[in-house]
């Protein structure tokens, strides 16, 4: 972790000192004093001015028997803070005592100066602001494109002018998209919304943000295009111009860093750009994320906006419109003529959806939905309300049901012992040697293909002791299976059929 990281900031502590209130007035004086060129500040100076803010309400009143002596402790208290500088100041001494005594002029050290500026620029927030300005984009293409076409000429400062228009655009775009589009998701842009006030600003603020869309549009493929291109050769003599013109700019406050530090925290500068733009490792560049929460923001502000006219609309009185639709109806004659019109004017009913075993005649998908009977079923009431049954409630007997049940169940172990009986005494059977089959003994097929297919020796053993075996076809060959519901295609099995004991008596 670097140091400048992990030490604590002392600068800040008189934002949260006991005397709050008189340290930020005097630390915003010496801002003031700063903007307007004045960098030394003698206590006298300091004294007046912060009488002057409290006077003017600009702070809390908390200079009630405010002292000059005070107003020095307060500044040594700033000293020690490292917010200010003192210098020994000489002249204007009308004795030796006062020449003696040390008077001091205070300056504003450089972090009290960003600290300060951060301060004001806070107390002047109201959100997020930013703003979407497309013409940022056109700044950063024009400036690839110099240094593209320059092959590496770049006169004295020029590379340092193209790095600024470039860094200073990307800044801003990257920062004031971020902060518009966040200002659009806040609490209060969501109940302006909610309001019909916000049909005032609807046209503006979507065509705002369609022109930033087609600017991104626009000029975002020829960056990502021109960075894509740019040669590694002219890229590198690009970075070390651009290190030259910024070691000739004399920096007498600061200890130059080496010449293979700046060039590496220019390299880092213009790989945040190529990813911004053009996106690594096979991840979506930035950009296309901007462009797609920006598509999102103009599709929730149009739906905002629709539904506010809706809900105007939703009040107001449709019996006109009534009156001449049913009068439409009226007039026609033709009933399909008046159901293409009743179609286009409600659309569909809403559909209710029945949950429940569906009975099926067939399994054959040849058979259109419509062609198959209706099954029925007995709804019941959901009311809590519980009805009183005064009458007798008859037994109903089910033994015809039961009876004729049995006789149907008899029936297919009669067709069962049939059809078995004859495989046995055939042997074995193939699927492409037969002819077209009842649907019950397809079933049956099936079912004992399954049950070989179930045991690594593709054996089964079915009713009336019966072991089935299957065999399967040779180079895969395929056979289709006539039903009357249908036609099903399936591998050439050969079935083999063998009796463990008196089977013929049993099957008889």
């Amino acid at each position: 972790m670097p140091l400048e990281i992990s030490k604590p900031l002392i600068e800040t502590s008189y934002l949260t000192a006991q005397n709050v209130g008189r340290y930020r007035a005097i630390m915003r004086f010496f801002y003031d004093q700063y903007q307007h060129l004045r960098y030394w500040l003698r206590p006298e100076d300091v004294y007046d001015g912060v009488l002057a803010l409290a006077t003017a309400g600009e702070y809390l009143n908390e200079f009630g028997g405010y002292t000059p002596e005070q107003c020095q402790k307060d500044l040594d208290a700033l000293v020690t803070w490292k917010n200010l500088v003192p210098r020994h100041d000489g002249g204007h001494s009308n004795s030796i005592e006062e020449y003696l005594r040390k008077r001091f002029r205070y300056q504003m050290t450089p972090y009290a100066v960003e600290i300060e500026r951060m301060v004001a620029g806070l107390e002047k927030l109201r959100g997020f602001g930013g703003s979407l300005e497309p013409s940022h984009f056109e700044e950063i293409a024009s400036a690839l494109l110099e240094i593209e076409t320059a092959r590496g000429n770049f006169a004295p400062g020029k590379a340092l002018n193209l790095w600024r228009v470039i860094y200073q655009a990307f800044d801003n775009l990257t920062r004031g998209a971020a902060d518009y589009i966040a200002s659009l998701q806040t609490n209060k842009a969501e109940e302006l919304m909610l309001t019909e006030t916000f049909l005032v600003y609807k046209s503006s603020l979507t065509s705002y943000l369609q022109d930033f869309v087609k600017g991104l549009q626009r000029e975002a493929p020829r960056i990502e295009a021109t960075l894509r291109k740019l040669p590694g050769e002219c890229r590198s003599v690009f970075f070390s111009c651009l290190q030259a013109d910024q070691a000739a700019v004399p920096q007498l406050d600061e200890e130059p860093l080496p010449e293979e530090e700046q060039i590496r925290r220019i390299e880092q500068d213009w790989d945040n750009i190529i990813r911004w733009f053009c996106g690594t490792g096979g991840q979506r560049s930035e950009v296309t994320f901007l462009e797609q929460r920006t598509r999102d923001t103009i599709t929730r502000v149009v739906h905002y906006a629709r539904r506010i006219q809706e809900r105007q609309q939703s009040g107001l009185s449709r019996r006109h419109e009534l009156e001449h639709l049913g009068l439409w109806f009226f007039s026609l004659t033709d009933i399909n003529t008046a159901h293409t019109l009743a179609a286009n004017a409600f659309g569909l009913y809403r559909a209710r959806r029945f949950q429940g075993m569906e009975t099926k005649s067939t399994e054959s998908t040849g058979i259109s939905m419509w062609e198959e009977p209706p099954n029925r079923y007995a709804l019941r009431s959901r009311s809590r309300q519980r009805l009183r049954d005064n009458g007798v409630t008859p037994i109903i007997s089910k033994a015809a049901d039961i009876e004729r049940a049995r006789s149907v169940h008899f029936q297919e172990q009669e067709y069962e012992r049939a059809l078995l009986h004859n495989f046995l005494a055939a042997g074995k059977v193939r699927i492409s040697d037969m002819q077209t089959i009842d649907p019950l003994v397809r079933n049956r097929l099936l079912s004992w293909i399954g049950a070989c297919h179930a045991n690594k020796s593709r054996r089964a053993r079915i009713a009336e002791g019966v072991v089935v075996k299957v065999e399967n076809p040779a180079d895969e060959c395929r056979a289709v299976l006539h039903s009357s519901d249908g036609d099903l295609e399936m591998p050439d099995y050969t079935l083999h059929f063998q009796s463990l004991g008196n089977t013929e008596g049993r099957i008889k």
